[in-house]
């Protein structure tokens, strides 16, 4: 398939991603249309932002776009594919979503005459080369992979059969947000147990450094965590199909299910999520004001106590 630059693309949805990998196709020369209905004035203004052109609708978008692009929470990526039912160009889905639920998302657009593309993204909203990977694969991804030439995101086709990119982004985010889990879920334990200091003295003296990523994916969690209860959930169903244990990422799930939300986002992205990004978060802060710098202690506590109280808090006796 041959794709000569300026193509008519179209985008599900402008959020903090999505409207930065449409800035990179804007910026290469193509029209990017996006569908306002049903979004808000933030969507509005970062769509703007990026150069995209309002189509109104997902049915008016689908009409004039050769080639769909969808990067939305993993929960909504089926209903995306059905938003567009009819459309019958090439349909590229950046979620992070099983391989199985690609398979989904392809036989729906298919069904439609649509193309299918499998993508998956690692990184934070591209901004700068180097920072960011949109992986792609099946037999059409080269030409998509061309759309992104001399743009900061890096975009690679890789082996491995259709359903590869998402393969990797499972297998990617397994280890990094799983990890932030582990960690929120340790650090609970202790303070539940009443042993908190004492696990810290222990990580200052054997684990250096692990106190402040717990720290960062406290801040990172409240500020996306509610999505990433569907991709760990994703996550613990591609284990299943791969004869895995899926327990590691439905207890991950419920981690971040109870997590309270609030914050900004880490700027950083995959890879920050256990190793901190609580600087980022104060910096990329609409409000410098709105995060004092002993807010991440705040932070931390709030989501300690969420994931379990203290027994500690009950101060009676041990009985004889």
């Amino acid at each position: 398939m041959d794709m000569p630059s300026g193509r008519v693309i179209g985008l599900l949805h402008p959020g903090e991603m999505g409207a930065s990998v449409g800035r990179c196709l804007t910026e290469a020369g193509h029209v990017v249309l996006w569908a306002s209905q049903g979004r808000g004035p933030e969507t509005a203004a970062r769509a703007r932002a990026a150069g995209l052109q309002d189509a109104g609708t997902a049915e008016e978008m689908a009409g004039r776009a050769e080639i769909i692009l969808s990067i939305c929470p993993p929960h909504a990526a089926l209903d995306m594919a059905w938003a567009v039912q009819g459309f019958g160009g090439l349909f590229v889905d950046a979620n992070a979503i099983s391989p199985a639920t690609a398979r989904e998302v392809a036989a729906m657009v298919e069904d439609c005459g649509a193309g299918y593309v499998d993508g998956g993204i690692i990184g934070p909203p591209p901004a700068k080369p180097g920072s960011t990977r949109l992986y792609l694969s099946g037999p059409r991804a080269g030409p998509v992979r061309e759309l992104f030439d001399g743009t900061p995101l890096d975009a690679r086709v890789i082996d491995g059969g259709n359903w590869s990119a998402s393969a990797v982004k499972m297998a990617y985010a397994a280890w990094t947000k799983g990890t932030a889990a582990l960690l929120l879920a340790t650090r609970a334990l202790a303070r539940a147990e009443g042993v908190q200091d004492a696990l810290l003295a222990e990580w200052a003296l054997s684990q250096p450094g692990l106190a402040d990523r717990c720290r960062g994916a406290a801040v990172s969690a409240t500020a996306k965590g509610w999505r990433w209860v569907a991709e760990m959930e994703e996550i613990a169903a591609a284990m299943a199909d791969a004869g895995l244990p899926d327990g590691f990422h439905q207890g991950a799930a419920d981690i971040f299910r109870r997590v309270p939300r609030g914050g900004r986002a880490d700027a950083r992205g995959e890879g920050a999520d256990a190793r901190g990004g609580a600087a980022d978060a104060r910096r990329e802060s609409a409000d410098p004001h709105a995060w004092p710098a002993d807010r991440d202690d705040h932070v931390l506590d709030a989501v300690l106590a969420a994931l379990a109280p203290a027994l500690t808090d009950d101060l009676s006796p041990a009985p004889d």
